[in-house]
């Protein structure tokens, strides 16, 4: 991934204040929620992590507990775990063996399932013990900095792979009412590993090869030193996936990272601050869909917020990746571009962009370009967390693209009042589009011109296609190739 921006960050708000606020709407959905459960069929045997010695009281570390109940669950192929009502389990523990320095204990660890999986929060937390080891170190356990990149995995310290890990299961999985912190601002942190930042584990929920539906609801997942989630799915897979209400912020690398599978729809997310909070690993994304070893297709998002990430709120910019669609969603991009859609067949409808967005997926081929419809691109400050916006940092255009063949607006709105500029574009299409532009500078939104579009500012159209009707600056423009070029 070529996305820069891996130094140690620092915080811009006043960030505890705001995780409260979003624990208080988490707890209070969940108390509504606990209304509309008690005729919710469970599967299997209920088993509670205090029947195997937990105490969830907050300062006892119940990873044991929770690595025998996964083992009861392995046994029986399925079931419902039950965390007890505002309980704190304390979790993660560091043993010197296996291939790391300090290797991880498993805390909620659930392989080839048979049978429907439930695991019912109720509001309860599951917290990383205060002072485990994440990064590099050498045998006296001082932090190890190498030059990068780094991989000597021998000399790291992995507080925990996952709290919650399922994969294999071949019957529904869902997780619900349950709040993961990874407590990075309390534990050790070494040097870096890997290419870039710390590429070292530590995520919130992993879901892989999972072959039926898996549903997350209320899930409020954060200050996890790796991801928020990490979705390495199957395209096999019978089931889709829906994730509801799950709110992913101030992680270390990716609020989620998609790296495989098929069928994913999100719903009412929100995937903010990531990397800003202890530390920072590229990309630093809100949400980064990168293929690896397997493609990614069939994604959706609907109203879902990608703001004031360290990285690009959304970034696709490698592996075979294709097929999402966003509708509604908000992106804010402050210290860098709010989205970076570098692969075929992704559409936005109905978005709102505040921040640059970059590397709208061009071709040849219209049906695969990157398009948006009905969506809106801003420059106003007040939209930001901290005040600030990228594009206005870089006074540069609201879409800036390289190339630009087939990238769709249709029905949109530019409103650049402050120090954004309309897009950079050359062999674009733009359809119904009205656009105003404050910035005393040309832009150049070159293209083709569809349907009825209003222009207010200074443009430099040279080499636009007028099929439509363009008004710009209150008069006409004459239907045709703008300019001394060839039709095309």
């Amino acid at each position: 991934m070529a996305v820069m921006l891996i130094a140690r960050s620092r915080v811009t708000r006043p960030m505890f204040q705001m995780m409260d606020l979003d624990r208080r709407t988490f707890l209070a959905i969940v108390a509504a929620a606990a209304a509309c459960s008690e005729s919710r069929a469970q599967p299997g045997p209920i088993l509670r992590p205090e029947d195997f010695g937990a105490k969830g009281d907050g300062t006892t570390n119940d990873t044991p507990a929770f690595a025998a109940l996964s083992a009861q669950v392995n046994r029986i192929g399925g079931g419902t775990i039950a965390l007890r009502r505002g309980a704190t389990y304390v979790v993660g523990r560091q043993t010197a063996r296996g291939p790391y320095r300090l290797s991880p204990d498993p805390i909620i660890e659930l392989k080839a399932l048979s049978e429907p999986l439930e695991i019912e929060g109720n509001g309860a937390r599951l917290a990383a013990q205060p002072g485990l080891r994440f990064g590099s170190f050498d045998t006296s356990g001082a932090p190890l900095h190498r030059p990068m990149p780094n991989l000597h995995g021998e000399e790291l310290a992995v507080p925990y792979q996952a709290m919650i890990s399922i994969e294999d299961c071949r019957a529904p999985v869902t997780i619900r009412d349950v709040e993961l912190d990874g407590n990075i601002q309390r534990l050790r942190i070494g040097g870096q590993y890997g290419d870039t930042g710390w590429q070292v584990p530590g995520t919130g929920v992993i879901l892989r090869n999972n072959l039926s539906s898996e549903t997350l609801i209320n899930v409020l997942s954060h200050h996890h030193p790796q991801d928020g989630v990490m979705i390495d799915g199957s395209l096999n897979r019978s089931g889709r996936s829906s994730i509801q209400r799950l709110v992913s912020q101030f992680n270390g690398r990716q609020g989620v990272s998609l790296v495989a599978g098929r069928g994913y729809d999100f719903a009412d997310c929100e995937f903010s601050f990531t990397g800003r909070s202890v530390i920072s690993s590229a990309p630093g994304a809100g949400v980064d869909i990168e293929a690896e070893k397997r493609p990614i297709r069939d994604l959706t998002f609907a109203r879902c917020k990608f703001v004031d990430n360290h990285g690009p709120g959304l970034v696709a910019d490698s592996g075979d990746s294709a097929g999402a669609e966003f509708s509604d969603c908000q992106f804010v991009g402050t210290d860098i571009w709010s989205a970076w859609p570098n692969k075929p067949g992704f559409v936005f409808r109905g978005c709102t962009f505040a921040g640059a967005v970059v590397h709208p997926f061009a071709s040849p081929d219209a049906a695969l370009a990157t398009k948006f419809h009905d969506c809106r691109f801003v420059d106003d400050p007040a939209l930001s967390p901290n005040g600030k916006l990228y594009l206005e940092a870089a006074g540069g255009p609201c879409v800036n693209m390289a190339v630009s063949d087939n990238v769709a607006f249709r029905r949109c709105t530019f409103d650049l009042r402050h120090q954004g500029m309309l897009p950079w574009s050359w062999k674009a299409i733009y359809a119904d589009c009205t656009m105003t532009q404050r910035r005393r500078e040309k832009a150049m939104p070159k293209g083709k011109y569809l349907g009825r579009t209003t222009i207010e500012g200074m443009v430099d159209l040279y080499g636009s296609m007028i099929v439509g009707t363009v008004i710009l600056n209150g008069t006409p423009v004459a239907k045709g190739p703008y300019g001394d070029i060839a039709p095309w």
